[in-house]
């Protein structure tokens, strides 16, 4: 097979762009294709014809026959669910268990959960005032009430900004909602994982979406194609998913033209451990919640606090099944954990181990490089799962986000310091709880400082409910209605009656 090579889509059309820059595969470390590099002019054209799209043929079709074409997208990616299943594993390595039973499909629900909320969603009416008399505050002379009804409109142009470590299941979930409320989009896809946006232009080609109305353009961040749509006077709104110091550059950045913004951004997110808890459900939830995806995802869980009196065996199992989980080749049925993204991501993972040994860390399983023997993976970014206890709170790793496989685990004593230690961060994205006790668990839930908390679970999500976080967490909330409230300006209006 060829080299890839990926380029931009502007105004339903594949766009090579001047300048490429190279992909790499992570599982191997070699390069596998090329990208095509936008500059601030190629985003100018990107805006334009987004804005453009805005009062054209999108403008003018039904809400039905809208919400028509997003189903027909849906359909489309389950139609090329192979093609789109490797493009996120070059991209990623992440197994192709997680990719073809989580990623992929999760992009097909979210076009078709929005399509189908947007379609039955009503808005609010209310009728005031006294019609029999007109004895109402504020009424004109003659009049005997009104009736007050909203409209959903498009906010307008909305920059997305995707993340690398679900590319396709995070940048659908900011689309899907933008599209089926008449928005148009210019996303920008994560330099590291541009191929499932570029896939996704072709499926919005094929089921007929009008010119404009979907864009990628890819580059990097600072002074790439990223600021250039931050900084865009005809981008209404921004969405993105990231990092939380590259969130606090994105609103200093839009905030001259007062731009909304949703923003979900890092955690440092806690699992309290109860003594009355399914020991080996809690076990297995935990093993999830710390190593899904090698650690890359912002609702991994990075502290584990255990109530002491099964401190001890809890942390001797969680280390047991670490180690036994099976690192490798993303392309085997068996792997349960693939690469980290990056060489430098690697790089700063293991950096973070080795400050934790240096701050007198216990490393009871992992802590180093992943080796695979053989040409193919050799070069890969595999790193070892690691458990990591005994060291104070104010430590840089109990404090700081690792996004790689590990966590740092610590008894308490009863249920206020378990909140308490849960508590003390400068995130506050999500949490879970693992108890017997159901009035424990409401207890918990209500005194934890988080946007989401799973009690028995770890990321059993409905996408009807509030997604996103607190502090250093996020600012505002998607999911089902938030969503359609964030991409719609909501507009009143006012009958006399």
């Amino acid at each position: 097979m060829g080299r890839t090579r990926i380029q931009h889509f502007i105004d339903g059309r594949f766009e090579p762009g001047s300048s490429d820059f190279t992909l790499i595969n992570p599982a191997s470390g070699r390069d596998y294709g090329s990208c095509a590099l936008a500059g601030p002019a190629l985003v100018d054209e990107a805006v334009g014809a987004a804005r453009k799209a805005l009062s054209g043929p999108w403008a003018r079709l039904s809400l039905d026959d809208r919400l028509d074409l997003l189903e027909a997208v849906a359909l489309g990616i389950e139609r090329r669910a192979k093609e789109f299943v490797r493009a996120e594993i070059l991209d990623t390595g992440k197994p192709l268990s997680a990719a073809s039973a989580i990623d992929i499909p999760r992009g097909i629900q979210n076009f078709r959960f929005f399509a189908r909320l947007a379609r039955t969603h009503g808005t609010d009416s209310f009728a005031t005032g006294s019609f029999a008399t007109g004895a109402f505050p504020g009424a004109s002379a003659g009049s005997s009430g009104s009736l007050n009804y909203t409209l959903r409109e498009p906010v307008g142009v909305v920059g997305v900004i995707c993340p690398w470590n679900l590319p396709l299941l995070l940048m659908t979930w900011k689309v899907a909602p933008a599209l089926a409320c008449g928005n148009t989009v210019v996303v920008k896809p994560s330099e590291e994982t541009p191929a499932t946006a570029s896939l996704l232009a072709d499926v919005m080609n094929e089921v007929g979406l009008p010119a404009g109305v979907y864009n990628v353009v890819h580059g990097y961040g600072p002074d790439s194609a990223g600021e250039a749509i931050v900084r865009h006077p005809d981008v209404d709104a921004l969405t993105f998913t990231g990092e939380s110091r590259t969130g606090e550059r994105i609103l200093a950045d839009a905030a001259p033209h007062l731009k909304s913004t949703s923003f979900e951004l890092g955690g440092k997110n806690a699992a309290l451990v109860f003594a009355d808890c399914d020991f080996e459900r809690a076990v297995e939830g935990t093993i999830r919640s710390v190593f899904s995806n090698c650690g890359q995802v912002c609702l991994c869980s990075e502290r584990v606090y255990v109530e002491r009196p099964i401190f001890e065996r809890f942390a001797e199992a969680l280390a047991q099944r670490a180690t036994a989980l099976r690192v490798g080749d993303p392309w085997d049925p068996n792997t349960a954990m693939g690469p980290l993204i990056s060489a430098q991501h690697r790089d700063k993972v293991l950096g973070m181990w080795q400050q934790a040994r240096d701050d007198g860390g216990d490393v009871l399983c992992g802590g180093a490089a992943h080796t695979i023997a053989g040409d193919e993976l050799s070069g890969g970014y595999f790193v070892q799962p690691t458990v990591v206890t005994g060291l104070p709170e104010t430590a840089a790793f109990v404090r700081n986000e690792v996004f790689g496989p590990s966590c740092h685990i610590a008894p308490f004593d009863d249920e206020d310091e378990a909140v308490r230690l849960a508590n003390d961060s400068d995130y506050g994205l999500c949490a879970a709880v693992w108890t017997s006790d159901l009035n424990r668990a409401h207890r918990a839930a209500a005194g934890l400082h988080v946007g989401m908390v799973w009690v028995n679970s770890w990321m059993l999500r409905d996408l009807r409910t509030p997604f996103g976080g607190r502090g250093r967490s996020g600012v505002g909330r998607e999911g089902g209605v938030h969503s359609l409230d964030f991409y719609s300006e909501l507009k009143n209006v006012c009958v006399a009656l």
